[in-house]
């Protein structure tokens, strides 16, 4: 599903380059649940944000379903990216003047997906996240649980076929960290890829393989 040969990121300032990620290579089959862990300053949400299109390498080849994501236009990227790819942050980014339904529906419309379907994909998401009676409600009317359980069926609305977690209960209580985990577990148990960036060993153990980013560089997989 992806292969990155020999990654680099850097940043220039003058003549000199600061380097987030150096040399990765990284192999991820379809279907996998994988963890990316390291202190702070490691590079794994540079990874993530490079493996989920809203950033670029400055060396290296990524392929995503053996396409050249390398050599992509930022329409190209887009594309692939609202097609093919949800993202759960920290901080759940919903928008605050949007409805829980509303917020649902919002990846549809960059779809250009018909009435009658959106309405029925959210009402499909909304049950099966247990979210129906919330569906009218703002997201500064929820509990962080509840809000990431929205942003994690926002992610999961347009079937992608990866999702890319970074760090997705840092903002949780322990109850509802493992709500979202359990979620996330279902997820790839139906066959979708997972990546996640997480500090917490416990939520490593939900995932079959553990890559471990130090100063940049990948210093073991587990």
């Amino acid at each position: 599903m992806i292969k990155c040969k020999k990654i680099n990121k850097y940043y220039s300032s003058g003549f000199v380059k600061t380097y987030a990620l150096r040399n990765i290579d990284l192999d991820i089959k379809d279907g996998e649940f994988i963890t990316i862990m390291g202190p702070s300053g490691a590079g794994k949400s540079t990874l993530l944000y490079i493996l989920g299109m809203l950033d670029k390498p400055s060396k290296g080849e990524y392929y995503f379903f053996d396409k050249p994501v390398h050599r992509m236009t930022e329409r190209q990227l887009t594309d692939l990216h609202k097609n093919h790819i949800g993202f759960v942050f920290q901080q759940y980014h919903l928008i605050d003047d949007l409805t829980v339904y509303e917020n649902l529906e919002t990846p549809l419309l960059y779809k250009k997906v018909k009435g009658s379907e959106r309405k029925g994909k959210v009402c499909d998401m909304l049950d099966r996240f247990h979210i129906v009676g919330k569906k009218n409600l703002f997201p500064n009317q929820l509990s962080g649980g509840q809000q990431q359980k929205v942003a994690v069926a926002r992610a999961v609305i347009i079937n992608p076929k990866l999702i890319l977690a970074d760090e997705p209960t840092g903002n949780l209580n322990t109850k509802e960290g493992e709500e979202v985990m359990e979620l996330l577990k279902e997820l790839n148990e139906g066959g979708t890829t997972i990546i996640q960036v997480t500090h917490s060993e416990k939520n490593a153990a939900y995932g079959q393989r553990i890559i471990n980013l130090l100063d940049g560089w990948i210093v073991d997989e587990l």
